[in-house]
């Protein structure tokens, strides 16, 4: 479904909220049957945190087209946002469903799951979200915990090597790196990691508890 664009919209990406929702409200006065102005005007309540609000507009839109996308991704951000994230986790599934097949939304599926503990769910929505795009950090970093606690601590281990590489200032990809090499008892490396994520990011408290761990562990034998 193709956003239209509107000064509503031009408001909004310039973040002048009030003209927004006035220059939106009269649109959906003039063309109540448009589900894109509800789209837009969840995605202005949205934007200043009225999530429940936002719902409401984003349901609106859904009752006059069932197969408005934006608006599944919109409610899937809404809800997501409030912590409802099994809702989240079904509209964005919905949405990729309706052919929204970008990173963005496979990245928010995964993230719903993992944030329900569903890490086995999460894992190909997350290595999608890489696959589609692979300059997205986040990601590929979070893929990289998916892969850690569903048990590949190998890849894991992989996955966070890429993205040290391609963010050299990423302190906790230095730390779950570290942890990964100790888990392997690559000591020497594991103590590198550590050390990075702390010259980082110094009151990194789980980093310098690694590296606290590792010293002992030398100093003991």
């Amino acid at each position: 479904m193709k956003m239209e664009p509107s000064k509503g919209l031009e408001y909004l990406q310039k973040g002048k909220f009030e003209e927004a929702a006035k220059s939106l409200e009269s649109m959906i006065e003039t063309d109540p049957e448009n589900p894109v102005h509800y789209i837009n005007f969840g995605n202005l309540l949205s934007a200043v945190h009225e999530h429940e609000k936002a719902i409401q507009f984003f349901d609106k839109a859904l009752s006059l087209d069932e197969n408005a996308v934006a608006a599944y991704y919109g409610a899937g951000i809404a809800c997501y946002h409030l912590e409802e994230f099994s809702k989240s986790a079904k509209l964005f599934q919905e949405a990729i469903k309706g052919g929204l097949q970008d990173s963005d939304t496979h990245f928010m599926t995964g993230m719903s799951f993992v944030s329900l503990g569903e890490h086995k769910l999460a894992f190909p929505y997350l290595m999608r979200a890489t696959e589609l795009n692979d300059q997205d950090h986040e990601s590929l970093f979070q893929f990289g915990l998916c892969q850690a606690r569903t048990g590949d601590i190998q890849s894991a281990s992989t996955t966070f090597e890429k993205v040290v590489k391609r963010d050299e200032t990423h302190a906790d990809a230095w730390y779950n790196l570290g942890v990964t090499y100790s888990y392997f008892d690559k000591n020497v490396e594991a103590l590198k990691a550590f050390q990075k994520a702390l010259d980082i990011q110094p009151d990194h408290y789980l980093a310098g508890n690694g590296k606290r761990n590792i010293e002992s562990k030398n100093t003991n034998h």
